[in-house]
């Protein structure tokens, strides 16, 4: 008799109600988990919460400075909404790649920072990793709202657009874990992961198109040429899924329209293949992460 291989819906379905089994059998771990990593990132500090606003602003006020006025990047007026702000324009990309940052950098640690608490107590890792997750989308929820306040002051229509807004806060919340499962688990066995990681972020951020618009990228495609067949290098620039959230976030927030189908595809494609891959991987190794640890 020949065996029976699962089909690609019925795995992801099986894991789609494996992680609400672990969710839900440890929903009150999961919101102690989450209030003590909202409360442990400022504590003890005189602003508190404020700083997840402050260090964004600091550096929207450091690249505006830089890329605005002494470089000149001066990407399109927003369409329909007619803003042209530089710094506003920035703020709608760079809250979410440092929400992606935080979430990966939080997650990656989360493993080896309760290293006492894993060797001692039974419980689903995965919940550590929500956590992080979750607390950072409450800073991340936080600094939107500003963000949308300064937007709709300066007169963009901004509010009829924050359901969608949400939406693709939840993907990217997703793609972050997704990462985030990985790159613990290789923590754990490979320390030198976080380093690593730390550099590839500093050239990941320059490759994104926050602090440029993607038409610069298209103007140096152009001027290259094919780098082989028809690929160029506007064609593997694409690649990249943070800057399809950037451009679906600028679009709803700066512009005030509707993102490409084929944004929104990509944005949803790449968030479930990482969160699936992601726990798929984290799941493989929870057994043995005490003893590696």
């Amino acid at each position: 008799m020949g065996t029976t291989v699962p089909d690609a819906r019925g795995t992801r379905k099986a894991q789609i109600l494996s992680i609400v089994q672990d969710l839900r059998g440890s929903r009150e771990l999961l919101l102690n988990l989450t209030r003590r990593e909202i409360k442990g990132k400022y504590k003890r500090t005189a602003l508190g919460q404020l700083w997840s606003l402050a260090n964004p602003l600091a550096a929207m006020a450091i690249y505006t400075v830089v890329f605005a006025f002494i470089i000149r990047v001066q990407p399109e007026p927003g369409d329909p909404s007619g803003l042209d702000i530089f710094a506003l324009w920035l703020l709608c990309a760079l809250l979410p790649w440092s929400f992606f940052t935080n979430v990966v950098n939080g997650g990656m640690g989360a493993l080896v920072g309760n290293e006492n608490l894993i060797k001692k107590v039974h419980f689903p890792r995965i919940a550590l990793l929500v956590a992080n997750s979750f607390s950072w989308m409450f800073s991340w929820s936080i600094e939107m709202v500003v963000l949308l306040v300064a937007l709709v002051i300066v007169g963009a229509n901004a509010l009829p657009w924050v359901p969608l807004v949400l939406v693709f806060m939840a993907l990217m919340s997703l793609l972050a874990t997704g990462v985030a499962l990985m790159l613990s688990v290789a923590n754990v066995y490979f320390r030198d992961t976080q380093h690593f990681v730390g550099i590839f972020f500093q050239v990941w951020f320059y490759l994104t198109p926050i602090l440029y618009p993607v038409s610069m990228v298209a103007g140096v495609s152009e001027d290259i040429g094919p780098l082989f067949g028809s690929v160029t290098v506007l064609d593997l620039y694409l690649l990249n899924p943070i800057g399809e959230f950037a451009e679906a976030f600028r679009n709803l927030l700066y512009d005030n329209r509707w993102p490409d189908l084929a944004t929104s595809l990509t944005c949803a494609a790449w968030s479930l293949a990482a969160f699936f891959l992601g726990y798929w991987i984290f799941k493989r190794h929870e057994k043995g992460l005490a003893e590696a640890l």
